[in-house]
């Protein structure tokens, strides 16, 4: 019995995909290319993801500062593609790494000596 309904399903079937490609365009034909499935401007943006390692590789920073960095929002922020896999968008890393590059050395103050608590500057030293 089960032989009779595997060969009737198995016949059923084969009728079912018998008319099922007929229904479609051809490759190659017009139908074809318009088709909703296709894109019709080339392929997708490829966004590459980094992780960890590499982007040790490419920022040269220890990892509490990215963190801080991050948090302060002044660095692209990692992301998570799995619960254990955590990733920077590199076109973001890169980016910022052009900003970097991009922004005037001249613009960091140093700190004023005469306000340190230890190893304080006396009045007269430094007035010229």
């Amino acid at each position: 019995m089960e032989n009779n309904l595997s060969e009737k399903s198995g016949r059923d079937n084969g009728a079912e995909m018998r008319q099922q490609p007929a229904s479609l365009p051809l490759p190659g034909s017009t139908a074809y290319g318009n088709l909703p499935q296709f894109p019709k401007r080339g392929a997708l943006p490829f966004r590459r993801t980094i992780r960890r390692n590499e982007l040790r590789q490419i920022v040269p920073l220890a990892e509490t500062t990215i963190y801080e960095m991050e948090r302060r929002g002044e660095f692209p922020r990692r992301f998570n593609l799995t619960p254990r896999c955590v990733v920077w968008d590199l076109a973001e890393v890169e980016a910022w790494i052009d900003e970097r590059k991009q922004a005037p050395r001249a613009g960091a103050t140093k700190p004023d000596v005469h306000l340190r608590k230890t190893r304080p500057v006396r009045a007269g030293s430094g007035q010229g």
